[in-house]
């Protein structure tokens, strides 16, 4: 029986029309009902191809391919996404350092970092003369005849706080010493030592970890300098200096309250990130790595600290959360704060807040 759905075909030699049966849908040539004939089933009654029902399935097919070679490209696009996020995941994620069984100040005792090289620290540096308002004082740090900036107290009826900044990077600039600035504006007095390997000083520079005998003798002088209040000498510092002041916090009763600035808590990823040259040790070596990293020792904190980092700088977010959730769990009070920022430009905001975190400590 003729398909009423299928185009009409035309007799080239009586002339008639009709439709071919629906199991001749798909024949090249069909017979003429009336004549018998054989018609061309490709060309329809007004003389046009017309395409085949066959044809139009595999045009569906090649959709088909089409399609899923779409798929096939969208699942390799996932998979090399994943590569990449998984990469990432990788450079920054935090160091399990296992539970922490010693505190900090006792490791130290037991451990004696193996340098590789010795000499100065890696980032060049230019001669800086210090401001009217600033005093540049000597400070002994076992054998070693270190400097440190300080604007000293002016005479008066009442000790001040103060605040041991410690710079950014492994060399002193004139940046480092107008980045504390808010400090002094609040009423503290600021000292920014310069430590060794440093500015052409002596010793050798180690990356976090010879440093920290440093700072807690440049502590010591501050402490001891007329018109502070020993009670109220706080520490502070931005991105090295920062991975310092929370090593430093975790050594020494000194401090009133510790705010690190964009610091690492970890140095197996910090060093993932770096110039091979950078460390002047056995990068491999896992107990170096540990003595240098404040995540492995989360328990250690002898102040209360508050650990900022930028918006903007994920690198250091889940390791510096991981710290002060560890820390907490310990009993101690020390939060991670997110602030807005990248690397530098989160640092103004979070000095304002550190501010107010002293004052009320």
């Amino acid at each position: 029986m003729a398909d009423p759905n299928l185009p009409r075909l035309r007799c080239q030699e009586c002339g008639n029309t009709f439709s071919p049966d629906a199991f001749d849908a798909d024949a090249d040539r069909v017979r003429c009902p009336d004549c018998g004939a054989a018609v061309s089933n490709r060309v329809d009654e007004d003389g046009y191809d017309r395409p085949r029902r066959r044809r139009a399935a595999r045009g569906g097919s090649s959709m088909k391919w089409v399609i899923g070679i779409g798929a096939v490209l969208g699942i390799l696009g996932l998979g090399c996404c994943g590569v990449i996020v998984g990469l990432v995941w990788y450079t920054i994620k935090p160091t399990d350092f296992g539970e922490q069984t010693q505190e900090y100040t006792e490791a130290r005792k037991a451990f004696k970092t193996s340098l590789t090289h010795k000499g100065r620290a890696p980032q060049i540096f230019e001669p800086v003369k210090p401001p009217p308002e600033v005093t540049e004082i000597t400070y002994l740090s076992g054998d070693l005849e270190l400097r440190a900036w300080i604007d000293k107290p002016q005479v008066a009826l009442r000790t001040k706080p103060a605040v041991l900044f410690l710079h950014g990077g492994y060399a002193f600039a004139i940046d480092d010493w107008d980045q504390c600035k808010p400090f002094r504006n609040a009423g503290f007095v600021t000292m920014t030592p310069m430590l060794r390997g440093e500015n052409g000083l002596p010793g050798s520079f180690s990356l976090f970890y010879d440093e920290v005998d440093d700072v807690l003798a440049a502590a010591e002088v501050l402490a001891k300098t007329p018109g502070i209040d020993p009670k109220r000498v706080y520490v502070a510092g931005h991105s090295a200096g920062g991975t310092l002041a929370m090593l430093a916090a975790m050594t020494s009763k000194q401090f009133r309250a510790c705010a690190s600035f964009s610091g690492s808590p970890d140095q197996v990823a910090f060093l993932r990130q770096q110039p091979l040259d950078v460390a002047p040790f056995d990068p491999n070596n896992r107990k170096e790595l540990m003595m240098r990293s404040p995540l492995a020792f989360p328990k250690s904190f002898q102040c209360p600290a508050r650990l900022y980092f930028g918006d903007e700088e994920f690198i250091y977010e889940f390791s510096t959360k991981a710290l002060a959730e560890k820390a907490q769990a310990a009993g101690k009070d020390v939060q991670s704060v997110e602030v807005p920022g990248d690397h530098m430009t989160s640092v103004d905001t979070a000095i304002g807040q550190a501010i107010i975190f002293f004052e009320q400590k």
